[in-house]
């Protein structure tokens, strides 16, 4: 399904919020996807993972990670922008679903967000 490992609820969230096309947000987050699972490897060296299950796994990167994947990506502002606040949503939605969401609030703040899809058919 297009955007995993994004919720389509917040999918739609980040897409108004960013002024994006909801309808072309899951195809953004598609393009990202696929950037982000080939270097899965690297993030799980490099970067903490905050939670991890069966599906995806969310990383804490470092503030301004997000630039830089949309300079590579030639992803524009707005893009970037609903690109980002879809991975930040799906950390806190995680997080009170495991009560842990005071944790993941507080690595936001100095911290971004990376939700990497690993089901069968992330990547």
């Amino acid at each position: 399904m297009a955007g995993e490992p994004i919720e389509g609820q917040i999918l739609l969230l980040a897409a108004a919020k960013s002024s994006v096309t909801p309808t072309r947000l899951p195809d953004l987050v598609d393009v990202v996807q696929r950037h982000l699972a080939a270097d899965r490897e690297r993030y799980r060296r490099e970067y903490e993972r905050l939670y991890d299950d069966d599906d995806l796994e969310a990383f804490a990167v470092e503030t301004g990670h997000w630039a830089g994947l949309g300079a590579e990506l030639e992803l524009g502002d707005r893009e970037l922008s609903a690109v980002r606040r879809a991975h930040e949503e799906q950390l806190l939605r995680i997080g009170r679903r495991t009560d842990r969401e005071d944790e993941f609030e507080t690595a936001l703040e100095i911290r971004d967000p990376v939700v990497i899809g690993t089901g069968a058919d992330s990547g």
